[in-house]
């Protein structure tokens, strides 16, 4: 029997060209730079040197602030980008070949993720490590509501606009399903506020990250109903002063390719101290 096909959220070639397009300079300027430097700092922690590593799509200016964590680097990205044309879904590497492999901003939008971390785990050396941001959690939470709102008021009823975000709990379950040793999963929330909802609009669009859902309305959306949406983000989210909030929760996912030096949890049963005995006081006398 052969495996069932993953649900197809995202229009992965749809994602591809906007990425590639907006993939410049300028993009760095909006959490790109946060994430990445929480990567780097992260990877500085660890003692040990990284020779052979992968980065997986991250942008351009995300890279630069990695580039000194590792000597020798293979990138992948899409068409007319840099290094290998690859996607995260179908990773064309040989097993062992890396002992670090990052990606900033990119997992997101996979729509099989659980297989993409097992192919990661299978390209990390024994020992390698995985670290990677994503966006997760109620990221665009306030965009979700306005444009629901609007689409119900002007369509009767709304339409895919804001992909689905994964849940740190979950991010943190599927490493250790794909077989990552010591899975750590955390995530980090970041609001912007903005003087109107076009800059948030304008800012999704430099870093790639509009609407590319499989089942997103085919037509463009109009000006009435974006007139629409901003009406509403104000309405529902707006200060005094009529600036809007935008949450973003990052999720940073760390996790090792199994090797016998790391270490391990003890069997169950197998402690030699009890827990009452460890909170008895001095004295004698029952905690």
């Amino acid at each position: 029997m052969s495996a069932s096909r993953p649900h197809r959220i995202f229009d992965r070639k749809a994602y591809r060209r906007r990425r590639a397009r907006h993939d410049s300079p300028e993009s760095g300027r909006f959490l790109l730079t946060e994430a990445a430097e929480q990567i780097a700092a992260r990877i500085g922690t660890i003692n040990r040197s990284f020779v052979s590593a992968l980065d997986l799509s991250s942008r351009n200016q995300a890279f630069q602030i990695l580039r000194e964590s590792a000597a020798n680097w293979t990138r992948t990205g899409f068409a007319g980008g840099p290094g290998v044309v690859a996607d995260e879904e179908s990773l064309p590497f040989a097993d062992a070949s890396f002992d670090l492999i990052t990606s900033v901003l990119s997992l997101h939008a996979v729509n099989d993720l659980p297989g993409a971390l097992v192919q990661i785990h299978r390209a990390l050396k024994p020992d390698g490590v995985f670290i990677a941001a994503l966006f997760g959690g109620e990221s665009l939470r306030e965009l979700k509501l306005a444009f629901a709102a609007a689409e119900a008021g002007l369509l009767g009823g709304a339409s895919p606009r804001v992909a689905p975000f994964g849940d740190v709990r979950d991010l943190g379950g599927l490493l250790q399903r794909a077989g990552f040793a010591l899975p750590v999963a955390d995530i980090e929330r970041t609001t912007v506020r903005y003087r109107e909802p076009v800059q948030l609009f304008a800012d999704l669009r430099t870093l790639g990250e509009t609407n590319v859902l499989a089942q997103r309305r085919p037509n463009f959306m109009s000006r009435r109903l974006l007139a629409a949406v901003v009406t509403e983000y104000v309405r529902q989210c707006g200060d005094d002063q009529g600036r809007v909030p935008a949450t973003f929760d990052i999720v940073y996912l760390i996790g090792w390719a199994p090797h016998e030096s790391q270490q391990k949890p003890l069997r169950p049963g197998s402690a030699r101290t009890r827990l009452a005995d460890a909170l008895r006081p001095a004295d004698g006398t029952k905690p």
